[in-house]
């Protein structure tokens, strides 16, 4: 492989009897229950299939319920237990697999956290689930699980187990981390047990999961390869440590081909944006688990969090702080990422910002949409071609998020394609946010996709407005309008000052900043600046009308937010109405009184208007005309993005 620049990194693994091609690991990303009534449709077996033909060496799928009836947390969960499952699991090996790489099928149980919101399904288990140990949790009295109880667990894994084989999986992974039923056995917080199955003595601790590991060994052979996904460390005080995570692994080694380390606990809300990490965190934060417990079992570890640096990826297979990587989002964000990198096209790849727009959507719509790659979640629409466009000239006004993604693709349909851009970059409003940290990832994406413009066919004009005159001289046949939208200027008295400036100016003006900064909305833009500020030496407050921050609609985004605000110590006012800024801040309305906050400078982040008059003006200017992104209304990179492609994609059908 002397031609290859990650030797390491794309060097087979033998894991029982299994050859797998590389040590890139597509770990589990759920595809939920769609349909309501307990398969999974046609999109399942595509989107696992597209990771599959990206280069992943494994795929893991869903979590894969072993017990219906005791061992599901929701209703969109898929049960392996159901009746006539097997095609719909069968499809998706066969997927994956035809694409030489290994499906792997999750066995799951939710332990105490099973039915919670089952409750109208009516059926005998209404409400009913088991744990180590009877507690109270959610208004539930949770029952202990008794020896018969955990025979029948025992039995569904093994079930499960013998399933995914005959499936045609290659492998299994038993989930024993992130604080569902098998890691409540594991934790000493949960497991205050007796008996031989808890209590002090972590071999007692283990023994469900090591008997689980053995009695699915016995049932489906020798070659079959196990892999258990643990969490290395539970990263809360008061929480297990990485020792207990070291103890755990020692029980397993020898039990299971490949020992999965992840880390966190689901239930403890600082916890998630660690187990799914957040943009505040450093690339490959949880990589330090998984180095410490490979010092002490012979069994392969693989790691997770993350990752999508080839060069750290690298590293961590050649200095032996695990021998496998495994990838979520990053493989939402480019599927084709271990084909890119081996290749030697890893400037290609788009890099997940985590963001989270995936997971919250997965929860939300069911399936997760990324908000960089409009392909995500989109597997078995983009799986066939569409017919061959009809050319035509499609001038696309506005060169940021959404306006480069159409160009782009109109582009690549075979189009002739005229992009304008009224400032002197291409990027749009997201420039502002260039040397934000936590955005990194963001503005390579931004650079990625200007540099696959200016590579093209396309006949790029910056520093141009479109204005309906210069449309017509364009005689383009298709117009995609891209315009964006401008920040609100909220009406207060004092918002005219020298003292006070718009988010979007505040972000490439943070040496022109006072020291105390107020910044007047609690929305992302405003939340997100303040964590900026504070990191450039800025104390900073933020005044808002209501009593929460406004998440946008990404939910899970904001675990990570909230960690953040914690952390670096962000003041938010809530229920404050802003009445007048002066010099020395803003004069504030708090239950009735008055008080001012003392600010150097003042921000506003009150929104955004789309630049609709700019936008309706071009609208007979060609015989088609589109709208796509904030210049319809204020909305996501998400939604940008994915409308800009679809509306492209589509051009030329007639």
């Amino acid at each position: 492989m002397e031609n290859c620049k990650y030797p390491h990194l794309f060097s087979p693994i033998i894991l029982g009897s299994t050859l797998f091609r590389n040590r890139i690991f597509a770990s589990p990303t759920g595809y939920q229950n769609l349909n309501g009534d307990g398969y999974l449709n046609d999109g399942a077996a595509a989107y696992y299939e597209r990771k599959a033909r990206g280069g992943a060496a494994s795929v893991t799928s869903f979590e894969g319920i072993v017990d219906g009836e005791f061992g599901r947390g929701g209703a969109t969960h898929i049960c392996l237990d159901t009746p006539n499952i097997k095609n719909n699991l069968s499809r998706i090996a066969y997927g994956v697999k035809t694409y030489g790489a290994v499906a792997s099928l999750e066995l799951q149980h939710t332990g105490m956290f099973a039915n919670r919101d089952l409750s109208f399904f009516g059926a005998s288990s209404k409400g009913i689930a088991y744990g180590p140990v009877e507690c109270e949790l959610g208004g539930r009295t949770i029952r202990p699980m008794d020896e018969a109880i955990i025979e029948r667990t025992i039995r569904k894994f093994v079930d499960g187990a013998v399933l995914a084989k005959m499936c045609g999986f290659g492998m299994v992974t038993v989930h024993a981390g992130h604080g569902w039923m098998l890691h409540q056995f594991l934790s000493p917080i949960t497991n205050r047990r007796t008996d031989k199955w808890g209590g002090n003595d972590v071999k007692n601790r283990a023994r469900l999961l090591v008997t689980i590991c053995d009695e699915i060994r016995k049932a489906v052979g020798p070659g079959f390869p196990i892999e258990v996904r643990i969490s290395g460390s539970e990263c809360y005080d008061g929480g297990f440590d990485v020792e207990d995570g070291i103890s755990i692994a020692k029980e397993l080694d020898g039990h299971c081909d490949l020992i999965h380390v992840s880390a966190g606990n689901h239930e403890i809300e600082e916890v998630f944006p660690v187990t799914h990490p957040s943009m505040f965190l450093e690339d490959g934060c949880n990589v330090e688990y998984a180095a410490e417990i490979k010092k002490h079992v012979k069994t392969p570890i693989a790691t997770v969090g993350a990752l999508d640096d080839p060069e750290l990826m690298e590293e961590i297979i050649a200095s032996g702080k695990a021998d496998i990587v495994e990838m979520a989002r990053g493989l939402l964000a480019d599927p084709d990422f271990p084909n890119k990198v081996r290749s030697g096209k890893e400037d290609n790849v788009i890099k997940c910002m985590r963001c989270l727009s995936c997971f919250s959507s997965e929860l939300t719509n069911g399936e997760p949409y990324c908000a960089l790659n409009p392909e995500t979640g989109r597997e078995l629409e983009m799986k066939f071609a569409i017919p061959t466009a009809f050319k035509k000239k499609v001038l696309v006004v506005g060169g940021g998020i959404g306006g480069m993604q159409a160009a782009l693709t109109c582009a690549d349909r075979g189009h002739e394609v005229v992009l304008c851009e009224q400032s002197d970059r291409l990027g749009g409003v997201l420039l502002c946010e260039e040397d934000v940290a936590f955005k990194k990832n963001l503005e390579y994406y931004l650079g990625q996709q200007a540099q696959r413009i200016n590579a093209s066919d396309i006949n790029l004009h910056l520093n141009t407005e479109v204005t309906p005159e210069y449309a017509q001289k364009i005689n383009a046949d298709v117009i995609i309008a891209a315009l964006g939208a401008q920040p609100v200027k909220p009406r207060i008295s004092g918002i005219d000052n020298a003292n006070v400036m718009c988010a979007q100016d505040a972000y490439t003006a943070v040496d022109k900043i006072g020291d105390k900064v107020v910044i007047i909305g609690a929305g992302l833009v405003g939340v997100e600046l303040g964590l900026h500020l504070i990191a450039n030496g800025k104390k900073v407050a933020i005044v808002e009308a209501t009593d929460h921050v406004n998440d946008g609609g990404n939910f899970l985004h904001m675990l990570g937010l909230k960690v953040e605000i914690k952390k670096r110590g962000l003041i938010i006012n809530y229920n404050t109405k802003v009445k007048e800024i002066k010099a020395a801040g803003v004069l504030c309305e708090v239950e009735g009184a008055e008080k001012i906050v003392e600010a150097d400078t003042v921000i506003y982040a009150v929104g955004q208007k789309p630049r609709r008059d700019e936008t309706i003006a071009l609208n007979f200017c060609a015989p088609e005309f589109y709208l796509v992104g904030d210049c319809i209304t204020p909305r996501d990179i998400t939604s940008a993005n994915t409308e800009a492609f679809m509306t492209a994609r589509n051009i030329g059908r007639f």
